[in-house]
């Protein structure tokens, strides 16, 4: 009895010896994960000098680890460092996070489900899910869950993806709660082939030049980056005399070739014309309001009331710049100079109708675009009481304490924090309703930018779990760090693949 008490034991401590050597070795993989690090190097062997960044800070952890370190130096059958360990780490890692969003899910009162494709650098169709619910504690939750590979982005296609893994989701029992579904079926980013910063990034002696004159890079497009195109705007507004002087110093040195030297000019010509200035100032008072638009709908906390302030206020400041298009136009006159005699201006008179039609086309854009606020209907409200429901909305429109909150977010979250759930029940079941409902696919494009960063043109022969397991750890870094004993439910999953990972078990 003692012999195996004392056995028992020893297989005890050399079992949580394991677990805290693998322990250390997920937290290895959750930070390539989390910062998007490329896990494999060139070659792993054991005399290599490039190899990888994983190994890299295996081997960083290990000077800081006895245990880990003997355990590398002595280890002969399972260092758990290979590509094979990798890879069921990774798929244990997805597997616990994603079993952590499915019970969050299922158990809030409602589900929506935002769903976008894109084709990514191996020219794979990939459709990203993406859930949105309340979780327990009251926060809206935008959870990514996978990306799925489609052969076609057909709606055939798209309708079967969607259905194989929302039948993981959400129970039979459940589909019920399952209330608004969006998608975004559109390319709204644009790269570009031309322009000033293109000029200067194809040539490390242009960019040179611009260093020393300007001083200041010039913002490049960018497909992931919708804000860049604001950034180059002001920058070109800003600095258009150095900008200037810079292109007039490549056109007139013998340093440059005839190309270069013929762009160059056409460049500083159109900085000095006075149609190109007018416009750029236009475009230039224009794209803060957007700019501040796009941040306001980048937010999860947002709810339609949110939307439709916003919106109104973006209207109100294109109709004032609109409505100020004379004095553009006067100061725009005023500061002309010489003009290039190779063509005629536009008249003060064009300017102002082109203006006006361009302020036009955006706020038409923005009506239309987001007329859905004027009408969100959802088919669950028919099972509300509606009498209660009118009770308790005429209290809540006598009270000043709740007119005073600003949209839906804010007035559950007053609810909460007052212990009124019960008292305005029937209310705070129809502002779930509408704060799970998408007001916008941003989370969507927050995702396609992890996987255009994680999936490149170095690493385009991941297998797709090793693509969903990386993504989960970067989107979802914050969720993984608040997961009770994340390690110890990987360690869990990853003892009870194979018999020789026993090792790792108590009993």
């Amino acid at each position: 009895m003692k012999a195996t008490g004392l056995a028992l034991e020893g297989t005890m401590k050399r079992s949580e010896k394991n677990r805290h050597i693998l322990s250390r070795i997920i937290d290895c993989v959750k930070f390539c994960g989390a910062f998007e690090l490329a896990l494999r190097g060139h070659d792993e062997s054991q005399s290599s000098d490039n190899p990888g960044i994983f190994r890299g800070l295996v081997d960083f952890v290990a000077a800081l680890d006895g245990v880990l370190k003997e355990h590398l130096e002595n280890a002969t059958v399972f260092k758990g460092t290979s590509k094979t360990v990798q890879n069921e780490l990774l798929d244990c890692m997805l597997s616990v996070v994603r079993e952590h969003i499915i019970k969050e899910a299922q158990s809030s009162d409602f589900l929506s489900i935002q769903a976008d494709e894109t084709t990514d650098v191996a020219t794979q169709c990939q459709l990203m899910l993406v859930l949105r619910y309340i979780d327990a504690k009251s926060n809206i939750q935008e959870s990514f869950f996978a990306f799925i590979p489609l052969h076609s982005a057909t709606a055939d296609s798209i309708s079967t993806a969607l259905k194989e893994h929302l039948a993981v989701i959400i129970p039979e029992d459940q589909k019920s709660k399952l209330i608004s579904q969006a998608y975004n079926g559109a390319s709204v980013m644009r790269g570009a082939t031309a322009g000033f910063a293109s000029f200067f990034s194809r040539s490390p002696k242009r960019t040179d030049v611009l260093d020393k004159v300007v001083a200041r890079r010039l913002p490049t497009s960018s497909s992931v980056r919708w804000n860049f195109h604001s950034r180059a705007v002001n920058t070109v507004f800003e600095q258009r005399e150095d900008l200037i002087r810079c292109f007039e110093m490549i056109r007139d040195s013998s340093d440059f070739d005839p190309v270069t030297v013929r762009e160059a000019g056409a460049f500083a010509m159109l900085l000095e014309d006075s149609d190109f200035n007018f416009f750029l100032q236009l475009f230039h008072n224009i794209m803060p309001h957007v700019d501040l638009l796009y941040a306001k709908l980048q937010k999860k906390e947002i709810d339609s009331v949110h939307i439709k302030k916003s919106i109104q206020q973006f209207q109100e400041d294109i109709q004032k710049i609109r409505n100020s298009l004379h004095s553009l136009v006067d100061q725009s006159n005023e500061g002309g100079g010489p003009q290039p005699k190779r063509r005629r201006s536009l008249s003060p008179e064009v300017h102002k109708r082109i203006a006006a039609e361009i302020c036009d086309t955006i706020l038409a854009h923005s009506m239309e675009r987001f007329s859905f606020t004027n009408h969100l209907v959802s088919a669950k409200q028919i099972v509300l009481n509606g009498n209660k429901l009118k009770t308790e909305l005429s209290l809540i429109y006598s009270k000043e304490e709740f007119r005073t909150c600003c949209g839906a977010v804010d007035l559950l979250q007053l609810f909460m924090e007052n212990n009124l759930v019960d008292v305005f029940s029937e209310t705070v079941t129809l502002l779930k309703i509408l704060i799970t409902t998408p007001m916008t696919t941003a989370e969507a494009e927050r995702c396609f930018s992890t996987l255009k960063r994680i999936k490149t043109f170095l690493r385009n022969s991941m297998t797709q779990e090793r693509l969903n397991a990386l993504a989960m750890l970067s989107v979802e870094k914050r969720l993984v760090i608040e997961i009770t004993d994340f390690n110890m439910k990987v360690i869990e999953k990853f003892a009870s693949q194979k018999e020789r990972r026993a090792k790792f078990l108590f009993k």
